[in-house]
């Protein structure tokens, strides 16, 4: 789960005043109504409303407010008015004159500004109402007067009817594009997308191991028959410890040994030596075999040490295998035919490993989608996500070692704009592949079992304790609600995959290529050494200057004070000073030289 830091929290904030109405959260999409009729209207004074639809799912609702309601509100507001302001010669709660309160509320705006509260009362009283009950919308964000409560007061007067005209984005209508040839126009999405090749080997050993399950057993009467791979034999096997000389030492516990053990001579079925041991073997013999256990067995007394066993051979058969038919198939389930039961095996075998691509396809599925569906995505969802996204990219920038004061300086509602330009395309085809998934869930009936929903929340909550993360704050009803929907949607990918025409390119992985990362380490490791050279070299460089340059202001400081002396003694001090000069002079050159070729040759 993405943690948005207080500097993320602040650039919202910041960015919250470029459209104060985009940031109001986005509600549900069912409501529950309060009342039928708004306070200010009877079911006879009511007269409806009229509604414009606007692009991107907006539209502009004009409300007919009756010259009872206008009264109503304004009286409203008077009453409520006359709580708060003292008016001399009247007491609180008395009736007061309309005028008397008007100029007693001069400071507030007066008579316009208690005309602009009983319009805003009306405003939020009727809105909300005409929009769910009247014309079945959810509103998103908040409704905005189209001429504001203020320029409205100019001419408003209570008493009489007054059209209140609001702007306001709404949940929008989902339809799906039809698809010729398609019952469903979700069925047989097509697209494509790259996974790493099926793993063959782990296939045709599975299957395999499931022949193997069905192998027939035919004695071998034949008492001179050695035994060899693919042999079955039945044993009595007694174990012991083996001694550092490779003796027998203590006996093995009943669990290791056993009567009328069935063992098929097969690579890696066993510990290490007991086939070997056993081949060539004859019904009646007893061997004895050398072996060891397996590092990861359980019991640790055992596991990886080195044991010997008597094994008496009672008795061989060749084992054969079935043909993969359809008749083999029926027998592994009925119904399965031959296709069908290499299908199935298939997609067991490559669970895990598509489990890993399932992102691209899901991927692949979505755009595909988001071609066949057609919804207009209002600005005020593209505005609160393309905030959640610029806040996450200032977290970032802070967590990659931007300073705060820096990312401050990119936190303006310019900046937020050009973002939200560039993001708009992929917020708008987000989110239309959001309400399409969600679509076809309703559709489709599709519900994810209760059991699988507690088991992930579980497993969310074991993994964070094993990271060391407290759950003690984790709101459990919004957990579950996040995690449902995770597992519906996933569920309606996997019915989309089932009839979908997805088209699957088969990449190799990259090898890793240990000798080229050892040569680019150092290679790294010589520039950062020659660069530290560089630097030092530099810094011994102005070291000179700075000796050079504080010799120059001396003997120049030295010439003026001889200069003041006499012409005789100038005379005297250019010849002292004169060689002095020139050598420190000469030196500082030659200095500065060996030291400048390096630094500039490594700024070039």
């Amino acid at each position: 789960m993405a943690r948005i830091s207080q500097l993320a929290l602040a650039a919202c904030l910041a960015l919250s005043a470029l459209n104060a109405d985009a940031f109001t959260a986005v509600p549900s999409k069912t409501y529950v109504s309060t009342r039928n009729q708004p306070l200010f209207l009877s079911s006879t004074e009511a007269k409806g409303s009229s509604l414009k639809r606007l692009p991107e799912s907006a539209v502009e609702l004009t409300i007919h407010v009756p010259a009872s309601a206008t009264k109503a509100a304004y009286d409203k507001v008077l009453a409520e008015v006359s709580k708060k302001v003292s008016i001399p010669g009247f007491r609180k709660g008395a009736k007061i004159p309309p005028q008397v309160i008007e100029n007693a509320w001069s400071k507030n705006g007066g008579k316009k500004g208690l005309r602009t509260m009983a319009i805003n009362e009306l405003a939020g009283e009727l809105i909300e109402n005409a929009l769910k009950e009247e014309h079945e919308l959810e509103p998103i964000g908040q409704p905005s007067l189209v001429t504001s409560a203020e320029q409205l007061a100019e001419s408003f007067t209570p008493g009489e009817d007054l059209d209140l005209t609001v702007k306001c984005d709404v949940w929008p209508e989902i339809k799906f594009k039809q698809v010729e040839g398609q019952d469903k126009p979700y069925s047989g999405l097509k697209g494509s997308y790259k996974r790493k090749p099926f793993n063959q080997q782990r296939f045709d050993a599975a299957l395999r191991d499931l022949l193997e399950r069905y192998a027939k057993l035919e004695p071998i009467d034949d008492a001179s028959h050695a035994l060899t791979t693919g042999d079955a034999c039945k044993v009595n096997m007694v174990g012991y410890m083996a001694t550092a000389d490779g003796e027998k030492g203590e006996p093995l516990p009943n669990a290791a040994s056993g009567d009328d053990v069935e063992v098929i001579l097969g690579e890696g079925r066993y510990m290490d030596g007991l086939v070997e041991g056993l081949e060539g073997g004859k019904v009646g013999e007893t061997k004895t075999v050398k072996v060891r256990f397996p590092d990861a067995l359980k019991n640790k007394d055992l596991a990886g040490k080195d044991a010997i066993f008597d094994v008496e051979i009672l008795s061989a058969s060749r084992r054969s295998l079935p043909e993969l038919t359809d008749e083999f198939a029926n027998q592994v389930r009925e119904g399965l035919t031959a296709e069908s039961l290499k299908e199935e095996l298939r997609k067991a075998v490559d669970s895990q490993d598509a489990q890993e691509y399932m992102g691209a396809r899901n991927q692949a599925l979505g755009k595909a989608l988001s071609d066949i569906i057609d919804v207009d995505v209002p600005d005020t969802l593209v505005t609160n996500q393309a905030r959640e996204k610029y806040a996450l990219m200032m977290t970032d920038m802070r967590d990659n070692g931007m300073a705060d004061e820096e990312i401050k300086k990119l936190i303006n509602p310019e900046n937020f704009i050009k973002y939200k330009d560039i993001q708009k395309d992929d917020i708008v085809r987000d989110f239309k592949i959001s309400m399409a998934v969600d679509e076809i869930a309703r559709l489709e009936n599709i519900q994810v079992p209760a059991y699988q929903v507690e088991e992930q929340i579980q497993s969310l909550k074991d993994q964070a304790a094993k990271e060391g993360q407290s759950t003690d704050g984790l709101d459990d009803e919004q957990m579950r609600r996040k995690v449902e929907s995770t597992l519906e949607r996933r569920m309606v990918y996997d019915l989309l995959a089932e009839v979908a025409e997805l088209e699957v390119e088969y990449v190799e992985e990259e090898q890793f290529d240990e000798a080229l990362l050892e040569k680019l380490a150092q290679e790294s490791l010589e520039r950062e050494q020659a660069a530290t050279a560089a630097e030092q070299a530099s810094e011994e460089g102005k070291q000179q200057d700075e000796i050079v340059a504080t010799a120059a202001v001396v003997f120049e400081e030295d010439v003026t004070i001889d200069t003041e002396s006499a012409e005789e003694e100038i005379v005297v001090a250019e010849e002292e000073t004169e060689p002095v000069k020139s050598e420190e002079t000469s030196a500082s050159a030659e200095e500065s030289e060996s030291v400048a070729s390096p630094r500039s040759k490594d700024e070039g």
